[in-house]
Formats: C-alpha cells, sequence, structure tokens
C-alpha cells in the first residue's frame, strides 16, 4: 500500500529537499518502510544522514540551506527528539534558515482500531497537550498533517512559506496512524507553489535616502546579512565604489563585502568602544541588520539621518526592538541597493564623491596598518589574531570559513578577511554548538570545497563533537577544524567584568568558568571520527600544525582538528 509516509518523502523529492537529516524514533515505521521500499523500486527520494543527536542534524540542515539557499528537511522523534533540537532551534529562526522540521506524534488509537495505534509503553509517556507548541515561538508556520490524503499540499505550503522572505523553519507533525494511512502519490506542479518573489524599496524612500547620500560628507553603510543573498555583495560593491560609500559590518553572519576593498571599513561586535567610521558618518544605511550597533557603547551621531532598508525591517519576533530611522523599507537588498544606485546615478557631485573616497582610501591604510602590527606572532602563547592569519595564508578564496569564535569573532573576521560571496558564515543566532554540524552540512552541498570550521573551546564542547566527527567519517565530509582553547568560558568574563569592573569578581581567582584541566578537543574527534589531532602552544608551531591539518584534510580525505591554546587576556 501507497502510504502517507511515501507520499511525504515523493512531496520533498518534488520540492528539491536533496537531504533529510535524521534521528529515528517509534513514531517512524511507515516512514522507514516507506524509505525501504522507494529504494527497493529505485524510486528517487532524498538522502538520508543518520545524526546520532539532533541539534547536530539541525545545524547541518543550517549548513546546507545557509551555503545553497535551499531548504532541506530534519526528522526527530515526537516531543522528546523536538525538544533535544535545542538551540538550534533558535539559531535556524535568528538566521531566517528555510529548514522543514517534522516528528511524529504518540499514536492516537490504543484499542487497534487503525494501523500504527499504540503498541509500546512509550507512546503514553509521549502523548503530550501541545507538542507543536514546542518550537511553535520559533517557527514560521506549523502544522499537522491529520490526513493521509493530503501530506503532499502540506509539505508544500511549508516549504513555500519556509522559502519566502523573511525566510525561517516550519515544523510539521504527524501521528503513526496518520502516515501510516493510505494516500494517493503526489503529481505537483511545483510552479503553484513557489516562494514569493522578492520585493523591491517604494521609490519614495529610495528617492530620499539617495539624495541624502548624495548630499552627504561622510555616508556609511552598516550591514550584516545582506550577503545572504549572494547577487547583493555586488550590488552593494557597485553602489559603493561608484560613489565613495564606506563600508561596515555588524556581527556579520556572512560575507557581505569584499575585505580588500577600499571602502571596507571593518567589523565589531560587543567592544565596548566606538568605531570611528560609525561616529562620523553623517548619513547612515542600514541594510540587513539586526543589531547595526549597540546605543549605550557605539552608536551613530546624534546629528546623523538614518534609513533602514530589511527583509525583516520591524522585528516582530524581537520584543524590544527599534532603531530610530527616518525611513524604513521592508525589500529585498539586492533589488534596494540596485534602485539606490540608479537615483544616484543621475543626482551625485563628483567632487564629493573624489573627497569621500580619499578620505575612506585614507582611513583603510590606516586599518590594514593596524591589522598587519596585530597579525605579528609574539611570544610565549598564541594571539587568536595570529592563528587567524596563519590559517587565511593556509587556504583559498574557494575556502568556505565557520566562525563561531564567539570572543574572537572580530579578530576571525578581520583577520580572515573573506573577499568571494559565500566563503564565510556564522550562525546567526546565539546558540553555540553550530559551527559542527554546519560544516558537514556545507561539506555535503559543496564536496569540492575546503571546509574550515573555527570556534572557540566552549562552542566546540557545545557542538557535539564525537557525534560530528563520527558523522564526517561516514559521511565523508572532512573538514578542518580550529579551536580557539581560552582555557574555558570567557564571554561570561567579559560580560560580567563590563558591568562590575571593580566588584569582587574582578578580584577572584575562580568564576567557575574554567575547562581546567582541558580536555583533549582534538583526542575526541580522532576516537570518534579518525581525524587528525594537533595541540598547538606556542606562536613557532602555527603554521607548520595548520599546514600539516590542511594536508590531512585535501590529501588524506580526513578530518583534522587543532586544538590551539591561546594567550590569556
Amino acid at each position: 500500500m501507497y502510504t502517507a509516509s511515501a507520499a511525504f518523502l515523493d512531496s520533498l523529492q518534488e520540492a528539491g529537499v536533496a537531504h533529510v537529516f535524521a534521528n529515528f524514533g517509534s513514531d517512524h515505521p511507515a516512514l522507514i518502510e516507506a524509505i525501504a521500499a522507494a529504494r527497493a523500486a529505485g524510486r528517487p527520494v532524498p538522502a538520508f544522514v543518520t545524526c546520532p543527536n539532533e541539534m547536530v542534524a539541525l545545524s547541518a540542515a543550517q549548513g546546507y540551506a545557509q551555503l545553497t539557499g535551499r531548504a532541506q528537511a530534519v526528522v526527530v522523534h515526537v516531543d522528546c527528539g523536538t525538544q533535544a533540537l535545542g538551540g538550534a532551534v533558535h539559531n535556524v529562526m535568528r538566521s531566517r534558515t528555510p529548514v522543514l522540521i517534522y516528528a511524529g506524534m504518540s499514536p492516537a488509537t490504543q484499542e487497534g482500531e487503525h494501523r500504527g495505534g499504540r503498541n509500546e509503553f512509550i507512546h503514553w509517556l509521549q502523548d503530550v497537550a501541545d507538542q507543536r507548541g514546542i518550537l511553535r515561538p520559533y517557527m514560521k508556520y506549523d502544522h499537522e498533517i491529520r490526513s493521509s490524503r493530503n501530506a503532499p499540499q502540506i509539505v508544500h505550503r511549508a516549504l513555500q512559506i519556509a522559502e519566502s522572505d523573511p525566510k525561517g523553519p516550519v515544523y510539521l507533525v504527524a501521528a503513526r496512524e496518520t502516515m501510516e494511512g493510505e494516500a494517493s502519490p503526489p503529481s505537483t506542479d511545483t510552479a503553484l507553489w513557489r516562494p514569493l518573489p522578492p520585493s523591491p524599496a517604494p521609490d519614495e524612500i529610495v528617492g530620499e535616502i539617495a539624495a541624502a547620500i548624495a548630499g552627504a560628507r561622510r555616508p556609511l553603510i552598516v550591514t550584516s546579512y545582506v550577503g545572504r543573498n549572494l547577487v547583493a555583495v555586488d550590488a552593494l560593491r557597485r553602489l559603493c565604489r561608484d560613489f565613495a560609500v564606506g563600508v561596515v559590518e555588524s556581527a556579520p553572519s556572512v560575507m557581505n563585502y569584499p575585505h580588500d576593498d577600499e571602502l571596507y571599513l571593518g567589523a565589531y561586535w560587543n567592544e565596548p568602544t566606538q568605531n570611528p567610521a560609525l561616529a562620523e558618518a553623517d548619513v547612515v544605511l542600514v541594510v540587513d541588520s539586526d543589531v547595526p550597533w549597540i546605543p549605550a557603547v557605539n552608536a551613530p551621531s546624534p546629528q546623523a539621518a538614518v534609513f533602514h532598508v530589511d527583509v525583516d525591517p520591524l522585528k516582530e519576533s524581537i520584543p524590544l526592538w527599534y532603531l530610530k530611522a527616518r525611513r524604513s523599507a521592508r525589500a529585498d537588498g539586492a533589488l534596494a541597493l540596485r534602485q539606490i544606485h540608479e537615483a544616484l546615478g543621475r543626482i551625485a557631485d563628483g567632487t564629493r564623491v573624489d573627497e569621500r573616497r580619499a578620505h575612506y582610501v585614507a582611513a583603510r591604510r590606516d586599518r590594514l596598518a593596524e591589522l598587519a602590527r596585530r597579525e605579528a606572532p609574539s611570544a610565549p602563547r598564541v594571539s587568536a589574531e595570529w592563528l587567524t592569519a596563519c590559517v587565511r595564508r593556509a587556504i583559498d578564496d574557494e575556502a568556505i570559513v565557520l566562525n563561531e569564535g564567539i570572543t574572537n569573532y572580530t579578530a576571525i573576521a578581520n583577520h580572515i578577511a573573506p573577499r568571494r560571496p559565500g566563503s564565510f558564515f556564522a550562525s546567526g543566532g546565539s546558540s553555540l554548538g553550530w559551527s559542527g554540524g554546519a560544516a558537514i552540512g556545507m561539506k555535503l552541498a559543496q564536496p569540492e570545497r575546503m571546509v574550515v570550521a573555527l570556534t572557540g573551546d566552549g562552542s566546540y564542547m557545545f557542538s557535539q563533537p564525537s557525534t560530528v566527527h563520527w558523522m564526517a567519517r561516514r559521511y565523508q565530509t572532512p573538514f578542518l577544524q580550529i579551536v580557539y582553547n581560552n582555557g574555558g568560558w570567557r564571554a561570561p568574563r567579559f560580560s560580567t567584568l563590563a558591568l562590575h569592573p571593580d566588584g569582587h569578581a574582578s578580584r577572584a581567582g575562580d568564576l567557575d568558568l574554567s575547562f581546567n584541566p582541558s580536555p583533549d578537543y582534538s583526542g575526541i574527534a580522532a576516537a570518534a571520527g579518525g581525524a587528525l589531532a594537533i595541540r598547538i602552544e606556542r606562536p613557532e608551531e602555527v603554521e607548520a600544525g595548520i599546514a600539516r591539518a590542511v594536508e590531512a584534510v585535501r590529501e588524506e580525505k580526513r578530518c583534522a582538528v587543532v586544538d590551539a591554546r591561546l594567550a590569556d587576556d
């Protein structure tokens, strides 16, 4: 019998879902049977990737979708597996990543009324009042497949919502009896379920922004994720180069602008200092950013005219959020930037553009000199800047770099200095442990490219490295992982000292944040997945250690994990 589970699989295949990252349970017999039946019949279905940890599964799906823009699917076990997705749910929501999450539900019958009814004791324990409510605050859409006959329509609707701006995750559930029920093979016209097209900015607001930039002495663009759309990078670069507009990145989660361009002025995260480019700007255009600055410590001048163009300008999922912008528009970044470019072409003042360019070129020259100074190795311990510079020199522009360095976010972004769209990513959220699973997802998506995950020691532990490296070996997704080993949780320490610089914590020897004695980080990966394990403690060891690790990934086709002990601050 052709079942709803078979229709579910065929609908994913129709929609272009390439991989299902799966953690199966007792709610999935019909799905497991449907997979086996499809393979026996030679019917194509998505590739299934076994994921012993649910958070790794969702992080892998996120990584694949971040790199390709195509939604992938995750299968988990009832309420338990749904909860075990953990912080990855936050990450896919905040990063606006399209992912379809499917979980079974406890059977709805118990006396043999339907095939798939309760026959294990856990079916009573896993019957909860509102399973969908576990994820509802984080999803764009949640729904229960209630009939075996319309599973294809529900799947296609969910994916249409997930892939329409602002993109995001969706959650489907179904009872065992429903997924065991008889269905008809789908013959879906996928053109009827296409995502909504991107929207341009209103002409009136485009005109105001263009006029403000044309008359500005120090116009500046601030962005965090406009580069999620690869073509937006070129649109941003053309606008900035043609009209001499500076660019800074606030907590960038993708490569937004080539770092070797003369208008690029750097990135910032949580540093408690005022960014000079932001301070001197008289016109600021924010394009696709959730947190363009932190007003208490780093903000534009009160006299600066601020404009805001974003795929999600109201940030309705963030209860406290506002930006004191003169005008805001909901629009696709690439389209809006092209509109502004066209409008500026009619009114720009060439003399003013030349003066701005000279100013920003000089500022960039000073910035590069400071970066070079910071990159210089200094004994006796390894600095994050020197370590990152060595990684940069050992890879090429084709490599994909994942940044989960936490307190080293800024050092990694500024010293990796990405130049190619689609070559640099962060989670887009704040739940740690994304980079391991994401590296697997990205390597599955584009196996010919080198994947490099740069992670703090805390985020490495959160990533479930034993699961990650077992999966990497099984699915032949070797990647390079560098652990920026601070000896513990440095971020809570920085947060505490920022609020209590002279308090008891500033004088305490132990803040319960240390990981001493240090785990054997690279040894975990070696035991779980045969990774090359390297430990680095001195600056002179870095270049050779990185070179050996790159060789293992490229030539030996296995993961390499470098545990680099950093200098204490």
